[in-house]
């Protein structure tokens, strides 16, 4: 059943080639569009300010299986670092390299392969196929997925099962998937002080010697013990700002920035306020700004995992692993809805680093799996 090379590595670097940095897609989608029409999917583009994103869908009924993922790429940094042009995708010893291989135009490529020989095979499958494609998922996400679940959350057009192609694999494809992500808060908080000379501690507030306390003890609170899919909520502190540089000042105000990542065991406003409980406790004058990145997912084994499950044993022979470490992906955005979201996709070693790449065999292991899952899931 096993693709031949040239079926995923020829789509892969004609993706691949064109020089889609956030939040550009290039004429990506123009390509994905062109191979899903053949295929009786109705291909949707739906643009958001500087945003292409793109919902394709064959079949009306459910279940409805959705391959998610997005065309943009993170910039290619410093080019002469690069043993190859990061946009002239090229293969050497197995290995494609070039911006996006692994994150995450080789899951495209793969994605479009397998859905092309699953709808050959059984043109009568179950339920819909999609597809939820964005050109702003590296950048600041607010309008790409997010954007698009809306649209289809306003005319009740619901996601049943859904694969994210983020390269979620460690040290060979299939080994492991990610079945839920930690929610991420972040705060931007500032300290007021009284400016003023040194000597003179009398007429000063120092907003660095005020802040030290409560961030001690932000940084000491044991937020929760996690469960049997999340370990326990971190809190980390990013930056702090403060001083005028000169010696003999102390500062009007200080800055700091931090981070949590937070399992189901909590929500966001029980952060938030826990947070302006102790500010206030230590009498700060403050001002906080929050920024929602978003909520904790998962989804618990059952049917559809057990599919995917089943479809990487009896292509590699491996038992995977679910996990929900890492950062945040676009499936925070489809799992409110109530869909089953899980992410699969090749080794990440190399993502987003200089000479990006991703195995040749692999990409066409993940499109066997993709393909019996679709088969698990949607054959007749």
């Amino acid at each position: 059943m096993a693709f031949t090379n040239t079926d995923v590595i020829t789509l892969a670097k004609a993706l691949i080639s064109r020089p889609s940095v956030t939040p550009e897609d290039a004429g990506c989608q123009t390509l994905i569009f062109s191979r899903l029409a053949p295929l009786d999917f109705n291909n949707e583009t739906m643009i958001f300010e500087d945003t292409t994103n793109l919902w394709a869908r064959r079949g009306t009924t459910s279940p409805v299986f959705c391959f998610a993922g997005h065309t943009d790429v993170v910039p290619a940094g410093n080019l002469e670092l690069w043993q190859t042009p990061p946009f002239e995708p090229t293969v050497i010893d197995g290995m494609l390299y070039g911006r996006g291989a692994a994150d995450m135009k080789g899951s495209l490529a793969a994605m479009i392969i397998a859905t092309e020989k699953f709808v050959n095979n059984h043109p009568n499958h179950k339920g819909s196929i999609a597809f939820l494609i964005t050109s702003d998922e590296e950048g600041p996400f607010i309008n790409g997925t997010t954007r698009v679940i809306d649209t289809l959350e306003a005319r009740k057009e619901k996601i049943d099962y859904c694969i994210v192609g983020e390269p979620s694999s460690s040290e060979e494809v299939g080994d492991v998937i990610k079945n839920g992500r930690r929610g991420s808060i972040s705060a931007e908080l500032d300290i007021h002080g009284k400016q003023g000379h040194v000597a003179y501690p009398e007429h000063v507030t120092n907003p660095i010697h005020l802040a030290m306390p409560a961030l001690a003890e932000l940084s000491q609170i044991h937020w929760d013990k996690g469960n049997d899919f999340f370990p326990e909520t971190s809190f980390q502190i990013s930056n702090i700002q403060s001083g005028t540089g000169a010696t003999n000042v102390v500062p009007g105000h200080l800055t700091a920035w931090f981070n949590l990542r937070y399992s189901t065991e909590l929500s966001a406003q029980t952060i938030v306020d826990k947070v302006n409980a102790v500010l206030s406790k230590h009498q700060l004058d403050f001002e906080i700004q929050w920024t929602y990145n978003g909520q904790p997912f998962i989804t618990e084994p059952g049917v559809f995992i057990n599919a995917v499950e089943n479809a990487i044993l009896t292509t590699t022979g491996i038992t995977t692993t679910l996990s929900t470490s890492g950062g945040t992906s676009d499936g925070r955005f489809i799992a409110p809805t109530g869909a089953e979201v899980i992410e699969l996709g090749p080794c990440n070693k190399t993502i987003h680093q200089v000479n990006e790449s991703v195995s040749c065999v692999d990409l066409n292991l993940l499109a066997d799996i993709y393909y019996q899952t679709l088969v698990n899931v949607l054959a007749p």
